[in-house]
């Protein structure tokens, strides 16, 4: 079984792909993840990717892309994956569907995640994090003891520059203007099921679990 995850940030993807990984015991590729894995390992890819990163520049698509079409080759994935945050945009999606084409494979699901825009600002901006020791914390779903200090080492909280308003505004804008055109294109293909993202994280998954037992079976 071969799924694609979309949703903004804070739809709860990373959560949600871990619980189908086990259920149904295919690998979850997130892009982050298997690019600092090519540039740890130093692959030629890898090393191209870290050339963009050290600069804090973007990297291209053809880089994302050869790294994806490997990790889509290891044998983890041979009955199935679960991929998180590739594609973004069409020209990945087409590149996407020329590498599943060569290792004869197809898609099954493009699961989109959808969250109400101040939801996700409501949930973003409410993230607090220890300077110490990294910890995390949420205002309003898992408040320290005191709104001030780490419950772990006492260390102070703070909110990062990226759960501010303002910051979380632009991405949630950026997401939609990547991603409404992808939406449409897995729409127009037959793919897309949208998924409610309102709710506890078991109720989401059930969801999500109906959505594809139900198309699957």
């Amino acid at each position: 079984m071969n799924i694609i995850l979309l949703g903004p940030p804070g739809a709860g993807k990373g959560t949600q792909a871990q619980l189908m990984v086990a259920r149904y015991h295919i690998p979850q590729i997130s892009t982050g993840d298997i690019l600092r894995e090519s540039v740890r390992k130093e692959t030629p890819l890898g090393m191209k990717a870290k050339s963009y990163m050290e600069k804090g520049q973007l990297v291209p698509d053809e880089v994302v892309i050869g790294i994806v079409e490997e990790r889509l080759n290891d044998s983890d994935c041979h009955s199935g994956f679960i991929l998180d945050g590739f594609p973004r945009t069409i020209p990945q999606a087409e590149a996407l569907q020329k590498i599943l084409q060569k290792m004869e494979k197809t898609l099954d699901h493009v699961l989109n995640i959808e969250v109400d825009p101040e939801e996700l600002v409501r949930r973003l901006t409410g993230r607090r994090t220890c300077k110490l020791c990294g910890a995390m914390y949420h205002v309003i779903f898992s408040p320290p003891k005191d709104k001030d200090l780490c419950d772990r080492c006492g260390g102070p909280l703070y909110q990062r520059e990226d759960d501010r308003e303002e910051t979380i505004r632009m991405r949630l804008k950026e997401y939609e203007r990547q991603t409404a055109p992808l939406i449409q294109y897995y729409q127009t293909k037959g793919l897309l099921r949208s998924i409610d993202g309102i709710g506890t994280q078991s109720q989401i998954f059930d969801r999500i679990v109906q959505t594809i037992e139900r198309r699957s079976f």
